[in-house]
């Protein structure tokens, strides 16, 4: 054979073999690794929650559709201790006749069956309870703070009319007139129709997160006068991470239950305070100084309403709003004439 006959047969070979080699590759297919992971996530998601829109706490979902529920609450030492005022979402205190004070209480996260004793209204307190709407519980007042008050986007519940004749009644907790008491679970059952308050301030989400536990000056105890007959104080308690209230004299506040009164938050603004027909004025539209305590400590800042259902707006020198601890506030309405004071640590 010659030698180009024996290479022709020596490729020809070759190629066959190449083309077998081929076809047995591809009967075999190339194995797929298994990864194996090197993290495995323990994250859970956080079940849903609401928040209270007056306390800023977290509540299961669809636990906080209750409207506000909100009292003048008599403040004359006959009337002391009231009944259900620990469980105040909300506190307003402000200036009365005689240098004394009285409150506005907002219940709506934790509302008592019954709250008391209740008093007649005065003008500012329209400008408190429109933004919020829901129940206002009161026993009367003058013809033309009464209408001001009906004018308001709130249900009006007052003593000696025909829709209260059930729920609102004199008891037996203190001699008259400081013993109006309301039915009040049975009030906010009859008017469920009324919406849940908006969220009235901002909040943060601990105490440890709140404006002035983190940017504020150390505060130990917190002294305010009205008026003559009105100097409360509260005191700081680092056990209970919240305010202590004390009454004029330095006797413990306490409510009807027994507890002493606490506040997670205490929110002190000046307010001009115009005396009218006898009656102390207190104007809320506008703006002037403020301070927020929460967490053992206070920031300056600067409060502003400008109308009738806005919001109270209160920010700090940046501009910033102040943001509260999820819990309860005190508002105190000191007068332009009365005083503030904040004591600080011993060093």
């Amino acid at each position: 054979m010659s030698r180009r006959l024996r290479r022709g047969a020596a490729l020809s070979s070759g190629v066959i073999a190449l083309a077998l080699l081929a076809a047995c590759t591809a009967e075999a297919p190339m194995p797929t690794p298994t990864p194996t992971p090197s993290f495995v996530s323990s994250y859970e998601a956080p079940p849903p929650f609401d928040l209270a829109p007056l306390t800023g706490e977290v509540v299961p979902v669809g636990s906080a559709t209750a409207p506000a529920f909100a009292a003048k609450i008599d403040n004359h030492p006959n009337a002391r201790p009231q009944v259900g005022l620990d469980r105040a979402d909300v506190v307003w205190e402000i200036l009365v006749e005689g240098g004394l004070t009285r409150y506005i209480a907002v219940w709506q996260s934790d509302i008592p069956d019954e709250i008391g004793p209740i008093r007649s209204v005065r003008p500012v307190d329209p400008a408190i309870v429109a933004p919020q709407g829901g129940i206002i519980a009161y026993s009367g007042g003058q013809y033309r703070f009464v209408v001001a008050m009906q004018e308001a986007p709130v249900y009006n519940a007052i003593h000696g009319q025909r829709d209260t004749a059930d729920t609102i009644f004199r008891g037996q907790n203190a001699p008259s007139p400081h013993n109006v008491l309301v039915r009040a679970t049975q009030i906010v059952a009859e008017q469920s129709a009324l919406p849940a308050p908006p969220q009235q301030f901002p909040f943060a989400e601990s105490l440890a997160a709140a404006t002035a536990t983190k940017e504020g000056t150390a505060t130990t105890r917190i002294d305010l006068r009205f008026g003559g007959s009105a100097t409360p104080a509260w005191v700081w308690s680092a056990d209970t991470q919240t305010f202590i209230r004390y009454m004029t004299g330095g006797s413990p506040d306490r409510a009807a239950g027994g507890a002493q009164l606490t506040a997670v938050n205490v929110v002190t603004l000046r307010v001009p305070v115009q005396v009218i027909q006898s009656i102390p004025t207190v104007n809320l539209i506008g703006t002037g100084e403020a301070w927020v305590s929460t967490g053992g400590a206070t920031v300056a800042a600067t409060w502003s309403k400008s109308s009738l259902t806005d919001q109270i707006r209160i920010v700090d020198a940046n501009g910033v709003a102040v943001r509260l601890a999820p819990g309860n506030t005190w508002v105190e309405l000191v007068p332009l004439t009365g005083s503030v004071s904040f004591s600080r640590p011993a060093s």
